[in-house]
């Protein structure tokens, strides 16, 4: 392949292999380009901290930006892997990703939203409901997120935690589960001064954490926390569908009242009698009363499956969850590397570990 010259098209990206290509400018992210032209590479972060987007160059020659240890280490940068949220192309370039398919990607989209409800679901977490533009349906894949625009124009990643048919209901809009976090920019004014009918802007959807329904493999769904959002998604658009995989999902908090929904995830395994439920808490004290599982929730995993090979496993939360989850289960429970599909939930206090 001769490489273009950098100038309107830029370079050529070809993604194996599934053969999907796109140009990139000289001055852009991979994943940018990606996005820009409804590729679906996979992501999460954006931001060089979870590791989502890594892929293999096969060829070509890129330049890294700065990007976290964690993400994508120095002996995997030698062996020819990148992170395409801080990749720009040099020449053309082709990089193999098996998570590259026609993912149909939706278009991404701005648009002005309103505070519906704020529910409080646990002493750290609320739900929020945001109601879309009227004759402005927003159309996502269940498990994709949405960024809000702040006024100084930061923004900060929110998984919806409903599935898309569901905004065809009376009263429903987008649903978000968001956990406060002290000194929070976003957060601090959710739990503070927020008020029904605000407005706020978002831009979506983002994200490569959908259900692949083109498999029959029986499906491991991985939580910790608030990580439960985009999770409830599948199992919504499951039992919507139809999708009568066996499903085993692992919920995991500190604390019993972490899992904040457990009386809707039980309701569910009444109407999909292929769901089984496995609540994991780590910290339980006495006056909890707790007689469940305990531990850390990605190994109750290990303990109930001594092989993975056969599955897909979807992970979502806390990166320390995900990260663990996918090195063991790989290295230690066969599970293919591209049957692993996650969402690490990166804070801003996360993006600025060195």
């Amino acid at each position: 392949m001769t490489s273009a010259a950098p100038g309107e098209a830029g370079f050529h990206i070809t993604v194996e292999p599934s053969g999907r290509h796109f140009d990139a400018h000289a001055d852009e992210t991979i994943l940018a380009a990606g996005i820009r032209q409804g590729i679906g590479l996979p992501y999460g972060c954006k931001d060089g901290a979870c590791g989502s987007c890594k892929c293999k160059k096969l060829s070509g020659e890129v330049t890294l930006r700065l990007h976290q240890s964690k993400a994508l280490s120095a002996e995997e940068e030698a062996a020819g892997y990148v992170l395409t949220c801080c990749a720009t192309a040099r020449s053309d370039v082709v990089l193999e990703s098996r998570q590259v398919t026609d993912a149909n990607a939706f278009p991404i989209r701005k648009m002005p939203v309103r505070v519906q409800s704020i529910v409080k679901k646990s002493h750290d977490v609320v739900m929020l409901r945001l109601q879309l533009p009227a004759g402005e349906p927003l159309q996502f894949h269940a498990g994709q997120y949405i960024e809000f625009i702040l006024r100084d124009g930061t923004r900060r990643s929110y998984s919806m935690a409903n599935a898309p048919h569901t905004l065809g209901e009376p009263g429903t809009g987008i649903e978000l589960h968001i956990r406060h976090l002290p000194g929070g920019k976003f957060t601090d004014h959710v739990f503070g001064a927020m008020k029904e009918k605000e407005i706020l802007r978002i831009e979506g959807p983002y994200g490569s954490f959908f259900l692949r329904d083109d498999s029959p493999k029986p499906i491991v769904l991985l939580a910790s926390g608030t990580g439960f959002a985009p999770i409830k998604a599948l199992l919504e658009h499951m039992k919507f569908k139809g999708i009568d995989r066996p499903a085993t999902l692992y919920w995991g908090g500190r604390r019993p009242e972490d899992l904040y929904m457990d009386d809707w995830v039980r309701s569910a395994l009444v109407e999909m009698p292929n769901l089984r439920y496995v609540p994991v808490i780590s910290n339980a004290v006495p006056e909890d009363n707790w007689h469940g599982r305990t531990g850390f929730v990605h190994r109750a995993v290990m303990e109930d499956f001594e092989d993975l090979s056969g599955h897909q496993v979807y992970a979502c939360g806390a990166p320390i969850v995900v990260d663990s989850a996918k090195q063991d289960y790989v290295a230690q429970r066969g599970l293919p590397e591209d049957e692993f599909f996650a969402d690490a939930f990166t804070t801003e206090a996360d993006k600025a570990l060195p």
